[in-house]
């Protein structure tokens, strides 16, 4: 039988005899494409007809299909056969059309018709929900001829298939093994040669000014010089007007030709790597950079992967390998990857490997990977678990074989190597608001100026010729310069003012700035206090231009679970069938032989966790009876053991016990290697009661029950996900039953299990049942009251029907790629995860990290709002609050819990009103009236707002003694506690006003249950609405979303890998650093900056008023009695290095006076450094001190005979002497390298004047001058 009929469609050399997927290669699973399975099937008969083989779901009524099998007695019509096979949840329907509407593409007329049972079974099986297609599809067999299986567009129905149709645009990559000239036969395939470096030879000049020039100032000052070279127009000489820009380019662009020189000889390093490649039927050398997609490349321990590669094959003949990916992402502990066993048999240089491999295109997210391998005819789904990274290196496997199908750039290090995203700081925004005034100030005095040029020369046209200022002779050429009109001299001196004025735009500061920071960056890096010797982590500035908004900060949002904790979990308890088993005898590193797994084996686990064991449950797993709870308990223990991804090394270590036993037989050590701390701690446990994770592969699991080794096959895992919030495994036992495992959290887990209540119980069982689900359940509650985490752990029976039923479904969403597998695969995971038996829950202890309390309370003390994010437990995130200082019990906790939107806005509603009567209540005390305590307010005692929805406010017998603690704080003492499900309302366009209002008259905030993205919509909502500074901080991969998202992300090195750590703004390694680093160092970055800004714009802005008064004292001429090099070198070098050095060392507070009084902190909040108040003090302030210091001079020397360039000279040098003096007067912190920026600044300028004074001007400082005016 073969396929046939529709371009999309290809020949298949015969019907397959087992699971298969057929499909065009040319277009597998994408719009336009058609998928079939056909499950067990082989042909009957030569006129084509099959049988389905028992076993198959659709063999269920023994139904034999063949061209004339009669359709069902009940259903005789084609529409009722059409509406019978329609789409059902949203999948794609099989339309089936009688032989009388189109002739058959073979050229037959008999068409297959089936019962419309079968027909709906089948349309389940021939469809794939991820395919959409562009038009409907008619599904329908030939039998006689051609034997084909054809699909044929509806829509097309009176004709034929056009055989030339246009194929659609392939959204995959295909990559043919051992065939890479055949896949890189595309446009978008690379090379494998990667290059970080921005420029080559040829295109640094260019592409460097390119990039330099994105700054507006830049193009300010570029055409300020273009305007200088016109002759009419030139004030300062060629040179002179260059040198300011080309000082700020060529300083650039060696700093970037420095850092870009490196990346070069990282980048020959790197692709000239040796890696063994597989050609000519045995592996040979061959460098990186020539490596290709589709070849097959072997990597040996130790040893780095050049490429992304699916994993063909390893030495472990389980096909497992041990990668770590600590230079992808920072992460040590080891990760298991395989290889497909289809292919683990197969090594290339034994038996010739050829197939291709369909997958998804390159993309950034290093978690996620889907594809399918086709081969041999099948189509072998591949995930994350089967593709080995570039930067990954290879641990405990001797070997591993890959075929390479992401290379260069499409890596997905490669992708992710772009850091941070770039932001702003607040500062720099208003630095670029002041700009803008000095911009149309600058356009004010140069109005000024070419306006009073124009009436001057309008009134004393006739004797220009005998007024040297106003020469009509080129210096140079010596021709005339005729005189344009009133109107045309006005607008030359306008444009000559700009030029003359240019320094009032400060282009230097950016580079000021660029320094400092780079200073500040250093100094926070080497903080020892800031340093975690257990991590061996430093402080880490990952984003150079935002330091000064660690000083500002208002909103503070943090997640709980490695943040605020270590993230370092130990086993608590657990509770199984109802019975709460928390004895807590404390065991480390199995050290008390008298219990656990020492009692019957040999396994020793090496660890730090501290794991307490019950010892009831001890003797319950240990006695051998076959008592109900001792199976539950049992049961309950191998899910922990084999539901997770936990990879278990055995570990040569010598150990006491080894070295002081009799036994001839060695202990085995095993340590776990787990990506979640949580996993790790369970299994753990579940080793120290007698469960102990000995191996797992991709087939099967070895567990130790009470020293007796039991082989698990592992049938299929669904991953945990955040969305369904849980993990479950389906595992043939040794008895050949089948089971689901399944725990998750237990908003996840408790919906699904089957419940009984006690009074609608009908048998003893059920009201068993239920007793188990009720005590759990309190138990639970009493657990996160406690502040312990907890997971709810669950199992089912499986039938060998419902697993087959199962193994088809997952098989087809395997096939789908991209983001659709994920969907697909979730909705077969719902489908088999329900009507769960309830097995218990477990306990898991998760501390505070040191300092933490003081932390909380410091930054609070400061004015900081502090917000918890979390995806735990309502009561559990509570306990937390308390032991982080972030509740206190004299405050008032507003817990709003709504299902519906209805719900979320009474709750929000009742909320405001409560806290209007606070606020009312704090007026009348701050008046002085005497009012009852709050105990009397219905509202302020344990109130139910909401009993349905369960939101109540609480309090703890707060009274008002102290008039004045009220009145000294505006914000009432009040606590939000909201979750997830209510947050999806709140957060709503209807809702996010009044729940911002809510929120923000809180002191405190706690969100329960939330999802990554609801993380970001809240810092979002705050950042947007309350116009205030936000910072986010966070250890996860959760975590991303709002550190992007806030003003400033603080990703914390913890246990849970350096995603956070990679898309962060700032890290560290404790969240106690960050009162440090906010209360000392923001604050003092703050300051500097924020001073550093407004000197520059002082010191520019004094020069260019003494500019202006000059210019009408000559009759509005666009001269000038300061040499043009000293009008370049003022703002670059006179002047500079002073403020630079100001901005790095000073200190306006010492670090013990900011730490002991945190409300310092709230000068950056209130912007009491830089301000637009202060911004035009300061441009008043220059008004009168240029005054004095032009006048001044030109009075005192007024009848001398001191010519134009002296008393210029005399001006330079007061300027510099007197913005000098200014800045040594605000400095409030003296050091060596301070006294030696400034008086040394001063020094340096009367140096500079003797020097230019003694060159001869016309021979070695080309400049413009005017007319016949000598310079001596």
């Amino acid at each position: 039988m073969s396929v046939s009929g529709h371009p999309l469609l290809t020949s298949a050399p015969q019907f397959f005899s087992s699971p298969k997927h057929i499909r065009s290669p040319s277009s597998p699973a994408v719009n336009g494409g058609f998928n079939c399975i056909c499950v067990n099937a082989i042909p009957a008969s030569q006129d084509g007809s099959f049988t389905l083989q028992e076993g198959h779901p659709l063999a269920a009524n023994e139904t034999n299909v063949g061209p004339n099998t009669a359709t069902d007695n009940n259903c005789t019509s084609d529409s009722e056969k059409l509406s019978a096979a329609g789409a059902v949840d949203g999948e794609i329907s099989v339309r089936y059309a009688s032989s009388q509407s189109r002739a058959s593409p073979s050229g037959s007329s008999s068409q297959l018709d089936v019962s419309v049972p079968t027909l709906e079974r089948f349309r389940h099986e021939i469809t794939h929900p991820a395919v959409e297609l562009l038009e409907p599809w008619d599904a329908k067999f030939s039998s006689k001829g051609s034997q084909s299986f054809a699909a044929i567009p509806v829509s097309d129905i009176s004709s034929s298939p056009v055989q030339n149709e246009e194929k659609p645009k392939v959204k995959h990559r295909r990559v043919y093994i051992n065939n890479p000239l055949r896949t890189n036969d595309r446009e978008d395939i690379v090379g494998n040669k990667v290059r970080t470096s921005k420029y080559t030879w040829l295109t640094f000049l260019p592409k460097n000014l390119f990039e330099q020039f994105r700054r507006v100032a830049y193009i300010y000052f570029l055409a300020i010089v273009i305007l200088n070279q016109i002759p009419q127009l030139a004030v300062f000489g060629r040179t002179a007007s260059l040198f300011p820009l080309l000082f700020v380019l060529v300083v650039t662009a060696i700093k970037d030709g420095y850092e870009d020189w490196g990346r070069h000889r990282s980048d020959v390093i790197e692709n000239n790597r040796l890696a063994e490649v597989f050609t000519q039927g045995e592996f040979r050398p061959k460098k990186w950079k020539r490596i290709e997609v589709g070849e097959v490349v072997r990597v040996v321990a130790n040893m780095p992967v050049p490429c992304d590669m699916v994993l063909l094959g390893s030495s472990d003949p389980t096909g497992v390998a041990y990668i770590q990916t600590l230079n992808l992402d920072g992460e040590s502990n080891l990760k298991t990857r395989y290889a497909r066993q289809e292919t683990q048999s197969k090594q290339p240089d034994i038996h010739p490997l050829s197939g291709c491999v369909v997958c998804e295109p390159p993309t950034r997210n290093i978690y996620e990977f889907t594809a399918y391998l086709e081969m041999d005819g099948e189509d072998i789904p591949l995930g994350p678990s089967n593709v080995i990274l570039r930067g990954c290196e290879l641990k405990n496997t001797s070997w591993v074989v890959g075929v390479v199908v992401y290379a260069g750039k499409d890596t997905k290090v490669m992708k992710n190597s772009s850091g941070a995203q770039s932001k702003r700081s607040k500062l720099e925004t208003q630095m670029n608001n002041a700009t803008m005034w000095l911009a149309f100030f600058l356009l004010l005095i140069c109005l000024v100026g070419g306006l009073g040029m124009g009436i001057w020369v309008g009134k004393h046209q006739s004797t220009l010729d005998d007024l040297p200022y106003y020469g009509k002779r080129d210096i140079f050429t010596g021709e005339d310069v005729a005189f344009y009109n009133v109107i045309g001299e006005a607008v030359f001196a306008f444009l000559s003012f700009v030029i003359m004025f240019q320094v009032l735009i400060p282009i230097s500061l950016y580079i000021s700035m660029e320094l400092v920071r780079l200073g500040q960056s250093s100094f926070m890096s080497r903080d020892k206090e800031m340093y975690y010797s257990e991590t061996n982590t430093r402080f880490e500035c990952r984003a150079l231009n935002i330091n000064e908004d660690l000083g500002q900060i208002k909103y503070i949002f943090s997640d709980k679970t490695g943040t605020l904790t270590q993230n370092r979990m130990e086993f608590y308890g657990a509770s199984i069938d109802g019975i709460n088993y928390c004895d807590n005898v404390k065991v480390l590193n199995g050290s008390n032989p008298s219990i656990g797994l020492t009692r019957r084996s040999r396994i020793r686990i090496k660890t730090e966790q501290v794991v307490n064991l019950d010892s009831k449950l001890l003797c319950l797993l240990q006695n051998d009876s076959e008592l109900l709870e001792k199976n539950i308990a049992h049961e309950f223990f191998l899910v922990l053991a084999i539901c997770n991804t936990v990879v278990p090394i055995k570990v040569d270590e010598e150990t006491p016990d080894a070295r002081d036993s009799s036994s001839s037989e060695k202990p085995i050590v095993i340590e776990y290697q787990a990506e979640s701390p949580d996993e790790q701690a369970l299994v753990t446990a579940a080793a120290f009661y007698g469960y102990i994770l000995l191996e797992r592969s991709t087939r099967h699991v070895l567990i130790e029950v009470q020293g007796v080794v039991q082989r698990y096959d592992l049938l299929g895992i669904h991953e945990f996900d955040s969305v369904r919030k849980r993990m479950s495994v389906v595992i043939r036992f040794p008895d050949r039953s089948i089971k689901v495992l399944l725990k998750g959290a237990d908003t996840a887990v408790l919906d699904l299990v089957t419940k009984y209540t006690v009074f609608a119980a009908t048998s003893a069982a059920e009201r068993r049942s239920a007793s188990v689900l009720s005590s759990t359940i309190s138990h639970i509650e009493d657990y996160a009251k406690a502040g312990l985490r907890t997971l709810v752990l669950a199992s089912k029976q499986l039938s060998e029907a419902d697993y087959y039923d199962w193994e088809s479904r997952v098989a087809q969403s395997n096939t789908a790629l991209g983001s659709n597998r994920v969907i697909l695969l979730r909705k077969v995971a719902e489908s088999l995860e329900r009507d769960l038996d309830l097995l218990g829950a477990t306990a898991v202890e998760d501390k505070l990290q040191d300092g933490v309390p003081e932390t909380i309370a410091a930054l609070r003390e400061a004015g900081m709002k502090v917000w918890v994010l979390t995806g735990d437990k309502q009561e559990t995130a509570i306990s937390i609050g308390f032991a982080c200082n972030l509740l206190t019990h004299d405050m008032e906790q507003i817990i709003i819990n709504a299902s519906t939107a209805s719900g979320c806005r009474d709750e929000i509603s009742r909320a405001m009103a409560h806290i209007q009567k606070h606020k009312d209540l704090s007026t009348q005390v701050c008046n002085g009236k005497l009012l009852e305590s709050p105990q009397s307010s219905p509202l302020s005692s344990t109130a139910i707002l909401s009993t349905s929805l369960k939101a109540h406010l609480h309090t703890n017998g707060r009274k008002i003694q102290e008039n004045s603690t009220l009145c000294s704080d505006s914000s009432p003492s009040l606590a939000l506690i909201i979750d997830g499900n209510t947050l999806l309302h709140a957060l709503s366009e209807e809702l996010e006003q009044k729940f911002f209002e809510v929120a923000t008259a809180c002191k405190a905030v706690i969100c329960c249950r939330v999802a990554p993205s609801q993380k970001s919509n809240i810092v979002s909502l705050v950042k947007e609405k309350a116009q205030e500074m936000t910072l986010a901080i966070g250890d996860g991969a959760n975590d991303v979303p709002m550190l992007q998202k806030a003003h400033v992300g603080i990703g914390l090195s913890g246990q849970e890998g350096r995603q956070a750590v990679m898309s962060s703004d700032f890290s560290m390694g404790q969240f106690k650093f960050l009162s440090k680093l906010l209360l000392v160092h923001g604050h003092w970055n703050y300051q500097r900056l924020s001073y550093m800004v407004l000197y520059n714009l002082y010191r520019n802005a004094v020069f260019v008023m003494m500019l202006f008064w000059f210019i009408l004292q000559t009759a509005f001429s666009a001269s000038s009695a300061i040499f043009d090099w000293n009008l370049m070198f003022y703002s670059l070098i006179y002047t500079s290095v002073p403020t630079i050095v100001v901005g790095i060392f000073d200190k306006d507070l010492s670090q013990k006076t900011l730490l002991s009084h945190p409300p310092l902190y709230g000068a950056g909040q209130k912007d009491e450094s830089y301000n637009n108040r202060l911004f035009w003090i300061t441009m008043l302030d220059t008004l009168w001190q240029s005054l004095v210091l032009f006048y001044v001079p030109l009075y005192t020397y007024q009848v001398s005979t001191i010519d134009i360039w002296s008393i210029g000279s005399l001006w330079t040098i007061a300027v510099v002497i007197l913005v000098n003096l200014h800045l040594a007067m605000d400095v409030q912190h003296w050091m060596w390298i301070t006294h030696l920026a400034i008086w040394g600044s001063i020094a340096s300028t009367f140096g500079c004047l003797l020097i230019l004074d003694s060159i001869k001007q016309e021979t070695f400082l080309p400049h413009y001058g005017w007319g016949d005016i000598p310079y001596d």
